[in-house]
C-alpha cells in the first residue's frame, strides 16, 4: 500500500521528455528572466515520464471513491452515477459556452434548463423552481430568505424557525444565517417529531418548520398532515429538506404533503459525483404564493423564446454568480430523461429494498434503536460493541482494512454510537452481502479480541492517527 514521494524517484540527469535539437537559435534564459526560477534553486525531482505517470497512478489507487466500492454514507447519497451523464455534460456545445452569452446564442441550453425546471417541479409537487443555488446548504439559505422576504412583504414579524433534534446540522446553521432564532424540538420514542412538543413550541412568532421526510433516521413522518396543519394554523410555513428524496421519488411528493418551499440536492439524487465540497446544486422549489420572492433572474418562456426575467421587484436578489452549476444541471436532466418516470420510481424501490435488506441482516449483531419501518437508510447503534471495548469510530477504521468505506457515524446525535447506513439503489446483492459480512466479522472480532479493532486500520497507507493532535495541529505539507 505504500508509495514513495516523487522526489525519491529522482535521478540526476533523468528527464521527462525527449526532443530533437532546436532548429532555431536557443536563448539565454538567465539573460531574459534571471536565475530566480532556476532548476537547481527549486530542487525539482529529475524523473522520467513513466516515473511521473506510475507515481500518480499509484497515489490514485490509494484513494477510495464510489467507483472503487460501496460508499454507504447515510443522508449523503454517495451513489454510483452512470458515465453516460458525464459524457453528456462534457459535450463541447454544452461544456464550452459562457453563462453570460447572449440569450439568442444559447436557446438550446436554456431550453434544457427550462425543461429540467418543469421536470423537477413535477417530481416535487412545486409550482416554480430556481436552479441558482450551488449546494444543499445554499438551497436551505435561499429557501429561508424567501420565507423571510415573504413575511416582510406582508408586514409580519416572525423570528423563529423550528428544527427537530435529528435534523441535518446545516438546518439550524442556515436558519441563523437567514436571521432567525432556532427552536429545537425532541423526537418521540418512535424517532419522529413529538406532536405535543411541537404544539408547545409553536406560537405566532414561528416563521417555519424545517423537516426532512423521511427524517434523518430513515423513518417517514406519518403525522405529516397534522404537522403541516399545526404550522399553517399558526401562520408559519413548512420547509422540506430534500436530502432524502431518494426514499420517496416517484411515490410521494413534498408538495402534496403541504410543504411550501423545498430544496433538492441534484448532486445526491440526480447523478453527479460529489464530495469534498462540490460540485453541487440545491435547486429550490416554491408554491405559487412564493414565486414573486424567488432569486432573480427567473428562467422564463415567451412562446418559443427562453429568456432570463430580471423584472422581479419582490425578489430576494441574486444568490449565485451566474445561474447555477450548469454541469450538474445537465447531468440531472440526462439522468431524468434516461430513466423516465417509471425508472425514477424503480430507483426509489431499489434504494428502500437495499436498506431494509441490510437492516434486517444486521439488527441481531448491532442494536437497532428504533423499530419503526425505515425507507432508504437506517441507523444502528454500536453501544453493545462499545461495552466490549471498541467504539463505532474503531469499527469505521476497521472497515478500511477490509477495503470498504464506513457509513456515517455519530449522527444523528439522538442515537449513541450511531452508524447511519444508506446503501443506495445502485449496489447489487453481492456488494451488500460483502458489506454485511464485513460488519458481522468486525463484531465477532470485538467479541474475541477487541484490540484488533481498537488499533485499526492495520494495512492502509496511513495507520491510526492521533486524532486530537491532527485536529489541533494539522500538518498539511511534507
Amino acid at each position: 500500500m505504500a508509495e514513495r514521494l516523487i522526489k525519491e524517484y529522482s535521478s540526476p540527469g533523468r528527464k521527462g521528455y525527449s526532443l530533437p535539437p532546436l532548429e532555431v537559435p536557443d536563448i539565454d534564459v538567465e539573460e531574459h528572466v534571471g536565475n530566480k526560477y532556476s532548476r537547481d534553486e527549486l530542487d525539482f525531482p529529475e524523473v522520467s515520464e513513466v516515473d511521473v505517470v506510475r507515481h500518480y497512478t499509484a497515489l490514485s489507487e490509494l484513494n477510495y471513491g464510489v467507483d472503487s466500492g460501496i460508499y454507504p454514507l447515510g443522508s449523503c447519497t454517495m451513489k454510483y452515477n452512470p458515465k453516460r451523464n458525464e459524457d453528456i455534460a462534457r459535450l463541447n456545445k454544452l461544456a464550452h459556452i459562457h453563462p453570460y452569452q447572449n440569450e439568442d446564442d444559447v436557446q438550446g441550453s436554456l431550453e434544457i434548463l427550462y425543461k429540467l425546471k418543469e421536470d423537477l417541479a413535477e417530481i416535487s409537487g412545486m409550482d416554480e423552481m430556481t436552479l441558482q443555488p450551488a449546494s444543499g446548504a445554499h438551497g436551505e439559505l435561499t429557501g429561508l430568505l424567501i420565507i423571510r422576504k415573504y413575511f416582510e412583504d406582508k408586514g409580519i414579524e416572525k423570528s423563529k424557525v423550528i428544527v427537530p433534534d435529528s435534523a441535518h446540522g446545516t438546518n439550524p446553521a442556515s436558519a441563523v444565517m437567514a436571521g432567525f432564532d432556532v427552536v429545537e424540538i425532541d423526537s418521540n420514542e418512535h424517532g419522529m417529531i413529538d406532536i405535543d412538543k411541537l404544539k408547545d413550541a409553536v406560537d405566532d412568532d414561528v416563521a417555519a418548520l424545517m423537516l426532512t421526510n423521511p427524517n434523518t433516521l430513515g423513518i417517514f413522518e406519518k403525522d405529516i398532515s397534522e404537522i403541516a396543519e399545526i404550522i399553517h394554523e399558526a401562520g408559519g410555513l413548512l420547509y422540506y429538506d430534500g436530502a432524502n428524496l431518494n426514499a420517496v421519488m416517484g411515490y410521494a411528493r413534498p408538495g402534496d404533503m403541504d410543504f411550501d418551499v423545498l430544496h433538492l440536492n441534484l448532486h445526491k439524487t440526480f447523478s453527479t459525483p460529489h464530495g469534498g465540497g462540490g460540485p453541487g446544486s440545491g435547486t429550490v422549489g416554491v408554491k405559487e404564493f412564493l414565486k414573486p420572492y424567488l432569486p432573480r433572474p427567473v428562467l422564463s418562456k415567451d412562446e418559443d423564446c427562453y429568456y432570463w426575467d430580471y423584472e422581479r421587484s419582490k425578489s430576494i436578489g441574486k444568490i449565485h454568480a451566474f445561474y447555477g452549476n450548469y454541469g450538474v444541471l445537465i447531468r440531472a436532466y440526462s439522468y431524468i430523461k434516461t430513466l423516465g418516470s417509471s425508472g425514477l420510481k424503480k430507483t426509489t424501490e431499489n434504494a428502500v429494498l437495499n436498506a431494509n435488506y441490510m437492516k434486517n441482516k444486521l439488527k441481531e449483531d448491532f442494536v437497532l434503536p428504533y423499530e419503526e419501518n425505515s425507507l432508504h437508510e437506517f441507523v444502528l447503534s454500536g453501544v453493545k460493541q462499545k461495552e466490549k471495548g471498541a467504539s463505532t469510530l474503531n469499527i469505521a477504521k476497521r472497515l478500511l482494512d477490509y477495503g470498504q468505506y464506513a457509513p456515517t457515524i455519530y449522527f444523528p446525535l439522538v442515537v449513541k454510537e450511531a452508524m447511519m447506513i444508506e446503501p443506495t439503489e445502485t449496489e447489487n446483492l453481492d456488494t451488500l452481502n460483502r458489506f454485511i459480512d464485513t460488519l458481522k466479522t468486525i463484531s465477532k472480532e470485538i467479541e474475541e479480541n477487541p484490540d484488533i479493532v481498537k488499533n485499526a486500520p492495520h494495512n492502509t497507507s496511513v495507520r491510526k492517527l492521533d486524532e486530537v493532535k491532527a485536529a489541533r495541529e494539522p500538518d498539511l505539507r511534507w
